[in-house]
């Protein structure tokens, strides 16, 4: 099992024949993705043919995926359930509520720069019809072995137990590094704009019924309060270990910083004062993405000992 995503999960790429459409659909062909169709109204029955290269640069295989000329036609033909987003700002609030209209069940938004009050509106038409959002400005999710709806690099990791929830793509990327001998159930990159489809509750809850996830890492950053928020979640409905990182701890004072989100108001939403609220809920805070990953190691070990330990 994993998270929003599995081998099963069939994707139309919206914008797949743009650069980053078609650059970003080759890599999620090579990570085995079942990418089934693109979506542009002006390409509509055209195909677009992929080389997608082999494992430790073993030859390569051809691949050609239609294109359809609207979300429904793409989900009638091919039974998708996934849409992944790549259609420039002033086009992405019409692409997701296109895709929430036609029924899809999950809309991975990679476009980054959207105006708050498109993400407003999308989100909350999404919401009603039933369409889960990840995104807008995130890297994407990846069930690692299984699926990769996005832009997050799919060789630096491999299947395991760890569930990751992150605002920050970069640091994705590093903790799924660093802990890639235990490898993951899914990665989920939330975004770090303002205004968000899928929250870090929505993905602690979902780790916490998930039986392949065995320890959660939480990312957050400084600016607003979800992480306050997700804190305060994880005191009262999550049983499993969580590991937490809050980008922002050396942040000069007055500057502005790079994600949308990052707004600091006096002392609320600073990283001391994230850090303290998820201490206080029983997670346990890295000072350094480095730091993080040790934690994980370590509360790892503590869960393996006791089932270690044989009696004669």
């Amino acid at each position: 099992m994993a998270v929003f995503l599995t081998e099963e999960s069939r994707i139309l790429v919206q914008g797949m024949t743009g650069a980053e459409g078609i650059r970003h659909t080759r890599r999620m062909l090579a990570a085995g993705t079942n990418v089934v169709g693109g979506v542009n109204p002006r390409k509509a029955g055209l195909a677009v043919a992929f080389d997608i290269p082999g494992t430790e640069g073993r030859g390569s295989t051809p691949r050609t995926v239609p294109v359809f000329g609207s979300v429904r036609e793409g989900i009638e033909a091919t039974g998708a359930d996934v849409s992944v987003v790549f259609v420039p700002p002033a086009f992405a609030r019409a692409a997701v509520l296109e895709a929430a209209d036609a029924g899809i069940g999950l809309a991975v938004v990679i476009t980054e720069g959207i105006p708050v009050h498109d993400s407003v509106a999308f989100c909350a038409h999404a919401a009603d019809r039933g369409t889960r959002v990840i995104g807008p400005n995130c890297p994407g999710l990846i069930s690692p072995g299984r699926s990769n709806a996005g832009i997050v690099p799919a060789d630096i990791t491999g299947p395991g137990s760890i569930g990751l929830v992150s605002k920050s793509g970069t640091l994705t990327y590093q903790l799924m590094h660093e802990l890639r001998d235990i490898g993951f159930s899914t990665c989920v990159g939330i975004g770090g704009d303002p205004v968000v489809g899928t929250s870090h509750i929505d993905c602690l809850a979902a780790f916490e019924k998930d039986p392949d996830t065995e320890l959660i890492v939480l990312i957050g950053e400084i600016g607003g309060d979800a992480e306050e928020r997700a804190a305060a979640y994880v005191r009262d409905h999550v049983t499993k270990p969580v590991v937490g990182y809050i980008a922002g701890f050396t942040a000069p004072e007055g500057r502005t910083m790079g994600h949308a989100g990052a707004i600091v108001s006096g002392s609320s939403g600073t990283a001391q004062a994230k850090k303290k609220a998820l201490e206080a809920a029983g997670v346990q805070v890295g000072d350094t993405p480095t730091d993080t990953a040790r934690l994980v190691l370590a509360r790892l070990a503590e869960r393996a000992t006791p089932s270690d330990v044989t009696h004669s």
